[in-house]
């Protein structure tokens, strides 16, 4: 913006969702209250679907009062008994106060703050995602019914991590599509909680920000200025994977267009993008709204339009409904008068932003005598929500390294002196990351390390996170670990080396953190652990090769309750299973790789190396699914086909031109088929994996699916497929000594096609690897033959 495990969470979710109703301070009805103005108005009956409701509300609108919803403070119509509104409320791991919609204070003085999206995806759990959707769903609108809080909250941010400098990274599920695509569903579908026969929304969720926007500021170019030249392959099979997962299987009611351009054109002014791709392929039923400002942007900085007026047009036309910021307030009417746009643009964009409010039952009267009329006060902050917060951070830590099983730490460590160092040790506000709000509590890593240790020593080691400049107090956390029996270095980065806005110009740690690191190894007697706090990826690789630090932890940003997660797996009381969801590359991976850059292809002709753990095949500090535990598993593959069938749907089927075209694929060897063409209901891919723990600790593992071709070496044939794809995932617990069997289903059409240069998704025939952990399985894809 510009301006201004399983069963235990299933259980915990349960709790958070029970309770009696009760009263609390309800705010004044938004529209049609018994006895208003409106309330035997057409508009007002809640028999009538939705779409039919606003329609008629908007057909009763002079054309200034539509204008000035088309903003996101509208302002209300007083005599239909329509009060004014904000848009703009934020949920991105919490209830936050970074849009102007939520006010904190009074009954609800904070809300439960979660680890911040890129620790959370860590886990690779979708069941905890949804959870702590709906978590911060009741939280949302319980501060709606106390009058504190909008019901539209612009939140996932689903944009894909392709750079390890973005400042924003940190918002997002990490560098991967299927995960991204995943939870992106996942979350919105908690959020939203929609019911499937009404379409009523308990809120409504906003997938942000549509398309290939990851560059805030680096190295003189701004996403303000920021033209992202990106392949219509790469727009397919990368970008615009999560926004469709959204649209499509989360359903979500909004989607946000960004301020970059693509190829030339402003988002939220390429119809192609808003009424082609968003609405019409993807059937968005909701509303679309720019990123704050945006219009404005592409009107004053980046001369996309001549006049005002005439980016008023451009954006109505596009497909925008709502814009962030008064420009359309400002300057539509303006654009009517001199033709540019109608009166029926106008109409349309009010009627999808209507309709939605319709969906969550802002026109249905007292809010208090609604489905979720009863929540308040009481179901912000619960106990079974902080706990849910305290199980996403420590499913979200992630083992980075683990010698000598250094970790955790005996029992007979506890018992004595642990030292606690480092710019983090007592974190608060940085363990909750960007777009959050103001936390029920805080633990930090000290006080969760001095519940366990009988002894807990601190010396910060840096004045701040920046560590800059000779006056660091690095001797006197040298002191400590020599006196201590094991240290916990607690380092990493803040929102003043990435945010929003600032992107990073280097993956090393800042200033002088790498001295204060490996010198409190040097001096320390036992075992040090290195605890990591940021969002995107490190260099690390001098502690990971000095044999002095016996552990390291990446904690993301962990949320309110961080410290306690910290600790709970340092001591032993949490088996860590996260895994990395963005590849950790060396400093010098900077050289190759602009951040303008946007091919996510290697290049080797150019000395481009790609980027993602799909594309890039060089060295890394860490790579994209890794993480230890402190037990381990095997795989064994229970069932999976070894040979698929594509057959033609019915349409292509009735055509020649398909008919040959199919004929001759089915003859060469490097053929593939249209995913339009192919009956993809049919193609569902049934994987059976079994699961041992063969250690002594029982275990969260991720089973990780990847696709390949086979041989590797065709993924270099010219085509531009991925090196490798993941394709399924799913998280299981498993006892020591136990055997979980783990049942996916993998899309054919989705996970096993490739995008052609056109953007065009084919199913590929001939064999293709399945790579399971240690476990390769082949399948032959084959074409039905038909007029053969």
């Amino acid at each position: 913006m510009r301006r201004l495990l399983l069963l235990p969470l299933l259980v915990l979710a349960g709790a958070a969702a029970g309770g009696g109703v009760v009263p609390v301070a309800a705010r004044s009805a938004f529209a049609c209250a018994a006895g208003g103005p409106a309330a035997t108005l057409p508009f007002c009956r809640r028999s009538l679907p939705a779409r039919a409701r606003a329609r008629d509300l908007v057909a009763r609108l002079t054309r200034a009062e539509k204008v000035r919803l088309l903003v996101n403070n509208a302002a209300g119509v007083p005599r239909l008994g329509v009060a004014g509104y904000e848009w703009w409320s934020e949920a991105l791991h919490g209830v936050s106060d970074t849009g102007p919609g939520v006010r904190f204070g009074g009954a609800f003085p904070g809300a439960t703050a979660f680890p911040q999206v890129i620790g959370t995806a860590a886990s690779f759990n979708a069941t905890l995602w949804e959870l702590i959707g709906q978590a911060v769903s009741d939280e949302g609108r319980a501060m709606y019914n106390g009058g504190q809080a909008g019901l539209t909250f612009w939140s996932p941010n689903v944009n894909i991590f392709r750079d390890p400098r973005w400042g924003r990274g940190q918002e997002t599920p990490g560098e991967d599509p299927a995960v991204a695509a995943r939870y992106a569903a996942a979350y919105v579908r908690g959020l939203q909680q929609q019911q499937p026969s009404s379409g009523r929304l308990k809120l409504a969720a906003c997938c942000k920000h549509f398309t290939a926007y990851d560059l805030d500021n680096w190295s003189g170019t701004d996403r303000f200025h920021f033209n992202a030249v990106v392949t219509r392959q790469d727009l397919e099979d990368t970008f615009n994977v999560p926004f469709r997962s959204c649209v499509v299987d989360g359903g979500a009611a909004s989607v946000m267009c960004s301020y970059n351009q693509v190829n030339g054109v402003p988002t939220c002014a390429d119809a192609a993008f808003l009424r082609g791709t968003i609405r019409r392929r993807w059937g968005l039923a909701g509303y679309i709204v720019s990123d704050c400002d945006s219009v404005d942007v592409f009107y004053s900085d980046q001369h996309y339009t001549r006049t005002r007026e005439d980016a008023v047009a451009a954006t109505l036309r596009a497909g925008l409904d709502l814009d962030c910021g008064p420009f359309l307030a400002q300057y539509t009417e303006g654009a009517v008068a001199q033709g540019k746009v109608g009166d029926g643009d106008i109409d349309a964009a009010v009627t999808n932003t209507v309709t939605v409010q319709m969906r969550l039952g802002m026109f249905d009267g007292d809010p208090a005598a609604q489905p979720f009329g009863h929540l308040g006060p009481q179901h912000v902050c619960t106990a079974a929500h902080q706990e849910l917060a305290v199980e996403a951070a420590r499913q979200g830590i992630v083992l980075l390294k683990n010698d000598g099983r250094a970790l955790p730490l005996s029992q007979a460590t506890a018992r004595r002196a642990v030292a606690v160092v480092g710019p983090h040790a007592e974190a608060t506000v940085a363990m909750i990351g960007n777009y959050a709000g103001k936390p029920c509590r805080y633990t930090t890593p000290l006080q969760g390390v001095a519940r366990y240790a009988a002894r807990a020593a601190h010396q910060p080691g840096c004045t701040d996170v920046a560590c800059a400049g000779g006056a660091q107090p690095i001797a006197a956390a040298v002191d400590a670990a020599r006196r201590a029996d094991a240290t916990i270095v607690v380092a990493g980065l803040d929102q003043k080396i990435e945010a929003e806005g600032l992107d990073r110009a280097s993956l090393l740690l800042p200033g002088r953190q790498a001295e204060l690191i490996s010198s409190v190894a040097k001096a320390s007697k036992g075992p040090v652990i290195l605890v990591l706090m940021s969002g995107g990826p490190i260099d690390i690789g001098f502690a990971q090769n000095d044999p002095k630090i016996a552990g390291i932890l990446w904690a993301g940003y962990p949320g309110q309750a961080g410290g306690q997660a910290i600790a709970d797996v340092i001591f032993g009381h949490h088996n860590p299973g996260g895994k990395l969801p963005v590849t950790w590359y060396p400093q010098d991976y900077l050289q190759k790789v602009p951040m303008t850059n946007m091919a996510m292809r290697a290049n080797p002709a150019k000395g481009y190396p790609g980027r993602t753990y799909r594309f890039y095949t060089g060295p890394t500090i860490h790579p994209f699914g890794h993480g230890l535990s402190y037990t381990s598993f095997t795989h064994s593959i229970a069932h999976a086909p070894s040979q698929l069938t594509v057959r033609l749907s019915a349409a292509a089927a009735s055509t020649s031109t398909s008919l040959n075209a199919t004929s001759a694929a089915a003859r060469h060897p490097r053929a593939a088929v249209r995913v339009a063409h192919a009956r993809c209901e049919e193609l569902r891919m049934p994987v059976h994996v079994d699961v041992k723990n063969v250690g002594e600790r029982d275990g969260a593992h991720t089973v990780l699916v990847y696709a390949a071709a086979a041989p590797p070496s065709e993924a270099r044939d010219g085509s531009g497929a991925p090196v490798r794809q993941l394709v399924a995932f799913e998280k299981v617990h498993v006892a020591a000594g136990g055997t979980a069997r783990v049942e996916m289903g993998i899309d054919v059409c989705d996970g096993l096609s490739v995008a052609d240069r056109n953007g065009v998704r084919r199913i590929p025939v001939g064999e293709r690897s399945l790579i399971i952990g240690e476990l390769t399985h082949t399948v032959t894809i084959a074409l039905e033959q038909l007029g053969l």
